[in-house]
């Protein structure tokens, strides 16, 4: 048995097939989806949304938060950015993630604490995917 599952970020669908499991991070916790799953409406956090493919095989995309909608037989996550685990930069992410650190270490700033912190978090998620993805290849 499969579910559809429709992966769409704010510019474009980035998945769209069937598969026998989706795991995608809910605000609450990973939540783990299989076919004939209860209808579900949940908010999502920065994290890696992993699709096991029916063929055995496994696609990993990272998304900054949005909405998740399960039907029995359609998983549907909307998320302003979405992108394939394997298209993130980690050099620049690396980057990102240390002058986030820095402008939240400068207290004489005037920057917005709570947008340094938010962009911290989704960095921080998106260095974890790219991690997880690299553990799972053996790279």
């Amino acid at each position: 048995m499969t579910v559809h599952v429709d992966i769409v970020s704010a510019e474009k669908e980035i998945f769209s097939g069937e598969a026998e499991m989706v795991f995608a991070p809910a605000i609450q916790g990973e939540v783990g989806i299989a076919p004939g799953h209860a209808p579900l409406l949940s908010r999502l956090g920065p994290g890696e949304v992993r699709v096991k493919l029916a063929v055995g095989s496994e696609l990993a995309f990272y998304v900054s938060g949005g909405m998740l909608e399960v039907q029995p037989s359609t998983v549907t996550i909307l998320s302003d950015t979405a992108e394939r685990a394997e298209d993130l930069d980690e050099a620049l992410l690396v980057k990102a993630k240390e002058a986030a650190e820095a402008a939240l270490s400068d207290t004489s700033s005037t920057m917005d604490f709570t947008k340094a912190r938010v962009e911290l978090a989704e960095t921080i998620a998106q260095l974890q995917t790219i991690q997880r993805l690299r553990r799972r290849s053996g790279r």
